[in-house]
């Protein structure tokens, strides 16, 4: 069977779509939150604090916070992107079209992927009107950003598949991802913390992601680069591993 780009085409110009008719939501919000989080972290505290890591901590902070909504957003528009084709009961005609399960994830995960990358990229732009900022490897920077965006948008198709309603939807992003993302040194440095939090802390998966990220911007991390990037790598193909299973199995999209 050929490669049907067509297909993959159409669903990712749909979900690229739907972002474009909810850009408020999909740009303007998060840059607006953004803002707020320098006001009150960058400016209010970061104020009556010295530098981390020899880094302003309005600058410090700036990874963390594009990291905060890079996962929140990937994880939605790829789970609301597979979840609404089950909720209306159009999945049955993907499922029956002359679309691989390969295509289908392209498209979906895609488009998601695009949209966390823009994203990324417009509060990147945001925080160097509000902070200096100087980025020391630019190409490991969106190297990061991508295989993030990726990882996370399939992490988000993972969640719309065994979601069976909209609590479900909102229940990883809100009561497990956002806390991790707070107590993974998005706002800190995990060395500032005592010897057996700082362990303990290592144990969070997203402390690798983030780590990676920041290092890219400072030459710094809370953990050496090597690893934090195969920590990225291995989420992505455990990702990968499950998106296989679900569609080999039919699991909860065929019932």
């Amino acid at each position: 069977m050929s490669f049907n780009g067509h297909g993959v085409w159409a669903i990712y110009r749909f979900e690229m779509a739907r972002a474009l008719r909810t850009v408020w939501q999909s740009i303007i919000t998060p840059v607006i939150t953004t803002s707020l989080y320098f006001v009150v972290f960058g400016a209010a505290i970061g104020s009556h604090m010295g530098g981390v890591s020899e880094v302003s901590y309005g600058a410090f902070i700036v990874p963390g916070l594009i990291m905060l909504s890079l996962f929140t957003n990937s994880i939605f528009n790829a789970s609301f992107g597979i979840y609404f084709p089950k909720f209306t009961g159009t999945i049955y005609e993907l499922l029956s079209a002359p679309v691989s399960p390969l295509e289908t994830v392209l498209g979906y995960v895609g488009a998601a992927a695009t949209k966390s990358v823009i994203l990324g990229l417009v509060i990147l732009a945001t925080a160097a009107l509000l902070v200096p900022l100087q980025i020391v490897h630019p190409l490991w920077m969106l190297a990061f950003l991508v295989l993030i965006s990726a990882a996370f948008s399939l992490f988000g198709f993972i969640i719309g598949v065994w979601a069976q309603n909209f609590e479900q939807l909102n229940f990883i992003p809100m009561l497990v991802v956002t806390p991790l993302t707070f107590l993974g040194g998005a706002f800190y440095s995990i060395d500032m913390l005592p010897g057996v939090w700082r362990t303990v802390s290592l144990f969070n998966p997203v402390v690798y992601l983030i780590s990676g990220f920041r290092w890219a911007f400072f030459d710094v991390g809370d953990v050496h680069v090597g690893i934090s990037l195969g920590a990225t790598l291995a989420f992505l193909l455990v990702c990968l591993w499950v998106v296989a299973w679900i569609f080999r199995t039919g699991y909860r999209l065929k019932t």
